[in-house]
C-alpha cells in the first residue's frame, strides 16, 4: 500500500463518523411560529397548512402560537416564552417593530436564528438580526393598490381596516393617497373584527358619503361583511371593489364580477418558505442571499382556475 493511498484511507475512515454525526443531529428539528392574528381571522389557516406540508417534508416539528385576540403586547409575550422554551429556530410576524423589535432582538441574542414573515420589512429584519425575510412589503401593496385604481378611474375611496392596531395593517390604507393621488383624509375607518359591525358600519360610511366610488378591504375579515353590506344595499357591483388577501368568498366575488381584484400575497410561500429555508441552514449551512418578496399580486377574474381551486387552503 503506498504511502498516498494509507493517507487517502485514513482521511475516508477519519470524514466518515463526521457525516454520519452530523446527518444525526439534523433530524427532528424544532421551530415556532408566532403571528399576530387573532383566533378568528381565518386567513391564516393557509399558514397552518403551509406549516404543516414543510414540517411533513423537512421532517421537523413546527408549532404555530398567537396570541387569540390578536393583543401586540400578548404576541411580545409569546415570542419571549417561546425563545424560552429552547428552539431550533423561531419564524415571527414583525407587525409592530416597536412592539416586537424587542423581544426578537432578545431571542436572537440567546442564540435562536429567526427569520421573519408576513410583516415588518427586509430592512427591519435585518435591524432585530433576523436571517432574513420574507413576504409582502405592505406600502408597496398599497401603492400598488392605488395605482391600480387611479388607473380604473376611482377619485374617491373607503379604505376598511379591520386591524388598526397593527401598522403593518394601517400601511396598505397609508400608501392608497401616493399611489392613487388621493388625499386619505377620513376615508379610512376603524371597523372592528366583529362581522355584524363591519357591516354596518360601512353601510353607515357609504350612506354618509354617497359620492364614494371605491372600497378597499384589507382581507377576508373585512372583506366578507363589506360584501354583504354592498348586496343589502343594492350597490353590489356597483362599486369599484378591489381587497387584499384571497379566501372562499372573495374569490367567489372576483368570480362574480363584484369584486374588481384581490391583491395576492402568496401566505402558502410567506410560511412554508422559511421553514424550509431554516432547515437546510441548520443541517447544511446554506441560506439565500436575498430576502424573498411574496407579493404583491393581483388576481383577476381572468386568472381564478387555480386559485378557486385551492383558496382558504393553499391560496
Amino acid at each position: 500500500m503506498t504511502p498516498t493511498y494509507k493517507l487517502l484511507l485514513a482521511a475516508t475512515v477519519a470524514a466518515t463518523p463526521l457525516i454520519a454525526a452530523t446527518t444525526a443531529q439534523a433530524e427532528g428539528e424544532k421551530y415556532i411560529l408566532v403571528s399576530h392574528a387573532p383566533d378568528s381571522d381565518s386567513w391564516w389557516n393557509t399558514i397552518k397548512n403551509a406549516i404543516a406540508l414543510a414540517a411533513e417534508q423537512m421532517d421537523v416539528e413546527v408549532e404555530y402560537r398567537n396570541p387569540p385576540t390578536g393583543d401586540l403586547a400578548d404576541m411580545a409575550r409569546i415570542i419571549e416564552q417561546a425563545a424560552a422554551s429552547g428552539p431550533d429556530g423561531i419564524i415571527t410576524t414583525l407587525s409592530d417593530f416597536d412592539v416586537l423589535s424587542g423581544p426578537v432582538r432578545s431571542a436572537v441574542d440567546s442564540g435562536v436564528d429567526v427569520i421573519i414573515m408576513n410583516s415588518g420589512t427586509p430592512e427591519q429584519a435585518r435591524e432585530v438580526g433576523a436571517l432574513m425575510y420574507v413576504g409582502q412589503p405592505e406600502y408597496d401593496a398599497g401603492l400598488a393598490a392605488g395605482e391600480r385604481a387611479k388607473g380604473d378611474g376611482v377619485e374617491s375611496f373607503l379604505c376598511v381596516n379591520h386591524y388598526i392596531s397593527s401598522p403593518a395593517s394601517t400601511e396598505r390604507c397609508q400608501a392608497l393617497p401616493t399611489g392613487s393621488g388621493i388625499e386619505l383624509g377620513e376615508q379610512m375607518i376603524d371597523s372592528g373584527q366583529d362581522p355584524a359591525e363591519i357591516k354596518n358600519r360601512v353601510q353607515a360610511y357609504l350612506s354618509a358619503n354617497p359620492e364614494t366610488d371605491a372600497v378597499l378591504t384589507l382581507g377576508p375579515t373585512s372583506a366578507d361583511p363589506t360584501l354583504l353590506a354592498l348586496d343589502e344595499t343594492g350597490m353590489a357591483g356597483d362599486i369599484y371593489f378591489g381587497t387584499f388577501d384571497l379566501g372562499a368568498e372573495i374569490v367567489q366575488g372576483i368570480k362574480d364580477g363584484v369584486i374588481e381584484w384581490g391583491i395576492d400575497q402568496q401566505p402558502f410561500l410567506q410560511a412554508y418558505l422559511p421553514v424550509v429555508v431554516m432547515t437546510n441552514y441548520h443541517r447544511y449551512g446554506v441560506l439565500p442571499g436575498n430576502n424573498i418578496n411574496s407579493g404583491p399580486g393581483f388576481v383577476t377574474a381572468e386568472a381564478l382556475e387555480m386559485v378557486e381551486k385551492f383558496a382558504g387552503e393553499y391560496r
